[in-house]
């Protein structure tokens, strides 16, 4: 005689299986999905509950990994104004002849901003107007002034060494600002095209820079003529 009959167990549904990433991993994740939002938006528009369908967590998580909005738009900053300054400075031979340096900043720079244009677009554009981003901003540009001062100088001491000594901090700090502002606007204009080639742009900024600095720095200075 058979016994009572085994008791149906029905099966548990499966849980589905989220793939557990190291939390730097993450955290790029969500720097990611933060610029591209950013960078369309802009700040105040812009909603963490994008940001989090974006790079496929939850809302939370996304606080609970970079914090506020305000903390997470710092943090984009932070990383893609390093990921720039990582680049120049890797290009940065002292080695190399004058307007070989030169050449390379540039094409390391305007290289960067063809292959982050999101990133260029939360550094130079949506975080200008606002504090305190705009103070962070000012921070990196200052970085990036000091680092192309050091370069002319050391330019200088290359190309005419009998002058170094006539060329004063101030003159080369503004220069460096110039260089820095004209690379500024071509980016800006290399951001809005993106069949622009960035070698190309870097080009073009050698024309207009190069050309004239290395008079400059040779001593060559024009002169208004006299009334």
């Amino acid at each position: 005689m058979s016994g009572p009959p085994a008791a149906h167990q029905s099966a548990a549904p499966a849980r589905p299986a989220f793939k557990r990433l190291p939390r730097a991993v993450r955290e790029q994740q969500m720097l990611d999905a933060a610029v591209t939002i950013f960078s369309r938006h802009g700040f105040h528009p812009a909603s963490v509950d994008d940001i989090a369908a974006l790079a496929g967590i939850s809302k939370p998580m996304v606080y609970a990994y970079l914090g506020t909005k305000e903390e997470l738009f710092v943090a984009c900053l932070h990383r893609e104004g390093t990921r720039m300054m990582s680049a120049i400075g890797a290009s940065i031979d002292p080695d190399l002849a004058p307007d070989d340096q030169l050449w390379r900043g540039l094409r390391a720079f305007f290289g960067f901003v063809g292959a982050h244009r999101d990133g260029w677009a939360v550094l130079y554009r949506q975080a200008r107007g606002e504090r305190p981003f705009a103070d962070e901003l000012a921070t990196l540009r200052d970085r990036i002034v000091q680092v192309v001062t050091g370069m002319l100088g050391g330019l200088l001491r290359r190309a005419a060494p009998d002058r170094a000594a006539d060329v004063t901090e101030t003159d080369l700090e503004v220069m460096a600002y110039a260089l820095v502002g004209a690379a500024e606007s071509l980016a800006d204009w290399l951001c809005d095209h993106p069949d622009a080639e960035p070698d190309r742009m870097a080009t073009r900024m050698m024309n207009i820079a190069w050309l004239g600095a290395d008079r400059l720095l040779r001593g060559e200075l024009w002169r208004p003529a006299p009334r």
